[in-house]
């Protein structure tokens, strides 16, 4: 079993990386910066590439490359785990700058759609292929100030419904909303202005009460739903529910 982890490089993503390492499944991690601490403590079962998740074409000129079927070769089961993602821009609709909006999707819709495209079809004669897009909250309830994160995580949580339909051999998703986790995108969160996110207090309030879940223990949880028997059974679904 091998796995590929966007945005390991922090947080949830980096989380993620480490569980999985910890069960030894071999981790290639990819994202704009590394992850020293992972290199180090795992030299034999992490790899990782620098990419800019939200330059489309640096993706598809690395996926051009041998690097991902080299990387798959010899395996049985592969687990795609779609966790980078942005919250900016924030702002009312009219506010963000253009190529903002772009950069955000990219992120948050097309490198997992292209990374999922791309994995299914490398890995063909693969007998299992697992993919997990770390959703949100935010797919369903919409908030003043993030139309484009709102949107984004919406398209991931139908993304997985339709691919679910396709019902390609070997394939198995899920869109997973993992909860309110103490990352530095909470802490980006609660520092934007009011006048560009008016429900702010919210999340002030979520910290303040110590409701936000930590980045250890989600990842234990979603790699342990991704591994579980039933994975995929629902394409969107909630750690909370």
């Amino acid at each position: 079993m091998k796995a590929i982890v966007t945005g390991h490089s922090r947080g949830l993503g980096a989380a993620i990386a480490e569980t999985l390492l910890a069960r030894g499944i071999a981790v290639l991690g990819l994202a704009r910066h590394g992850n020293a601490g992972l290199v180090a403590a795992c030299p034999q079962l992490f790899h990782e590439r620098a990419i800019d998740l939200s330059d489309v074409a640096a993706l598809q000129s690395w996926l051009g490359g041998d690097d991902l079927r080299l990387f798959l070769a010899g395996c049985t089961s592969i687990l795609l785990i779609n966790n980078a993602g942005t919250v900016q821009p924030v702002g009312a609709v009219g506010s963000a700058d253009n190529a903002a909006i772009a950069s955000a999707l990219n992120i948050n819709v097309a490198t997992p759609l292209i990374l999922a495209n791309a994995v299914i079809a490398v890995a063909a004669e693969v007998p299992e292929k697992r993919i997990l897009h770390v959703s949100s909250g935010a797919a369903r309830s919409p908030y003043p100030g993030w139309s484009v994160y709102c949107a984004s995580k919406a398209a991931l949580d139908q993304h997985a419904r339709s691919v679910a339909l396709d019902r390609v051999p070997g394939v198995r998703i899920a869109s997973v909303a993992p909860g309110v986790i103490d990352t530095e995108m909470q802490a980006e969160i609660r520092a934007t202005p009011l006048a560009r996110f008016p429900v702010r207090g919210k999340f002030e309030a979520l910290q303040r009460n110590g409701q936000l879940a930590d980045a250890g223990e989600c990842a234990g949880r979603l790699v342990a739903y991704l591994l579980d028997d039933g994975f995929g059974a629902e394409p969107v679904t909630d750690l909370r529910d």
